[in-house]
């Protein structure tokens, strides 16, 4: 049947199967799959800088004089969104935190194999240098009308289309599986789950509530039908959750954004690699709640409301400077969760291990926000008179 050949049944069978085996193997076996997840992830996050270069840097020479106004417009959103989810999830904690009875024991993960060998696949540059290259490079094209770097674009952009395709998305289920398989057998899934179950619950509701916002005011501003945008993104929100990583779910969710009708393909191309590095709202609702948790059960009270209204404020800017890897957000703004909130070591500690829990459904959340925001930039677009230009099919 047709359903068993498709992308979101292979990723879900993938993640069902690494959680089961997870349960079973022993330490030998493991260090096989720790092996292959560890070889599988450098092969993917060595792909995704060329990702960003090929679909960005040629998406901002097709709109030509119109590409700062666009760039400006998308960075503007993502930091709307983000301190707005994190300022949503704020009011949530003052209302629900002091209600709930949380375990807080974060003890008893069994410690991994280490890989049988270790074969490092270091990526051209970082994901953020590959950003700030794609961008200035593709201005620069633009305002020197250099035709043959425009040209060059064009044809690594086709390039990178066939190594997303023949490379990077064939390998993803076997990825999602080893990662699972992981945090199965450390007890990760099955052991910390359960002890903070309530609040894990109450932020994937905040994520759902916040896409449903997104979705609605883009379709209402674009005057186009969001759901033609959501019902193609399942494949790229259990990529996300399986491989916890906007970056790394990148080639799915170009696919996914790519089959809707209501998306401009050059909006597409220019949005979906942006967002997914500078588009962190899932991340930062998740964070704000769980700093507030950890306060409160780690020292007693709340933050003030001051503390939290600048944290959030602060957090929006190091959302769009976070890597978008697994913990990348929390591992940005540690500086504020210290300077701001004045957490110790413990509750470092404690954020970290609480975010890795549920990291992949804030993953799953940035990666869908993505979908509305590039909906957004379409009405801009449209709204503008900002002519469609020609892109690279996949």
């Amino acid at each position: 049947m047709k359903i068993f050949k498709s992308l979101p049944f292979r990723l879900l069978l993938a993640l069902v199967l690494g959680i089961i085996l997870g349960q079973l193997l022993g330490e030998a076996p493991m260090q096989v799959v720790v092996t292959i997840q560890y070889i599988l992830g450098q092969v993917i996050m060595f792909c995704v800088p060329l990702i960003v270069i090929g679909f960005i840097a040629p998406s901002i020479t097709r709109m030509g004089r119109n590409a700062s106004i666009m760039l400006g417009v998308a960075v503007l959103l993502a930091y709307i969104s983000s301190i707005l989810a994190a300022f949503m999830s704020m009011t949530a904690g003052y209302i629900l935190i002091p209600h709930l009875s949380i375990e807080t024991d974060i003890e008893g993960l069994k410690e991994l194999p280490a890989v049988i060998f270790q074969l490092d696949i270091p990526a051209v540059m970082s994901v953020m240098s590959a950003l700030a290259l794609s961008i200035l490079i593709g201005l620069a094209a633009v305002w020197t009308k250099s035709e043959t770097t425009i040209k060059l674009l064009e044809e690594f952009q086709r390039i990178v289309l066939d190594i997303v395709k023949k490379v990077v998305i064939p390998i993803l289920p076997f990825y999602i599986c080893s990662t699972f398989c992981n945090l199965s057998y450390e007890g990760m899934i099955t052991h910390q789950f359960p002890a903070f179950i309530q609040i894990i619950i109450i932020v994937m509701i905040g994520h759902y509530i916040w896409m449903a916002i997104l979705y609605l005011v883009s379709g209402a501003y674009a005057g186009r039908n969001p759901w033609e945008v959501v019902r193609h993104y399942g494949p790229a929100y259990l990529t996300a959750v399986g491989t916890m990583s906007s970056a790394a779910t990148l080639s799915v969710a170009l696919d996914c954004a790519r089959k809707s009708k209501v998306l401009r393909k050059d909006m597409v191309d220019f949005g979906i690699p942006l967002f997914a590095n500078i588009h962190l709202c899932g991340s930062v609702l998740t964070e704000v709640f769980f700093c507030m948790t950890i306060s409160q059960i780690l020292y007693g009270q709340l933050p003030s409301l001051g503390t939290m209204i600048l944290f959030c404020l602060l957090l929006g800017i190091f959302a769009i400077g976070a890597p978008g890897v697994p913990g990348g957000t929390v591992m940005a703004s540690l500086g504020i969760v210290t300077g701001v909130l004045l957490f110790d070591d413990a509750g470092t500690a404690m954020i970290l291990a609480i975010f890795a829990l549920q990291d992949s459904f804030g993953t799953a959340c940035n990666i869908t926000g993505d979908g509305a925001l590039t909906l957004f930039l379409t009405g801009f677009a449209e709204k503008h008179g900002i002519k469609e230009v020609k892109n690279v099919d996949l």
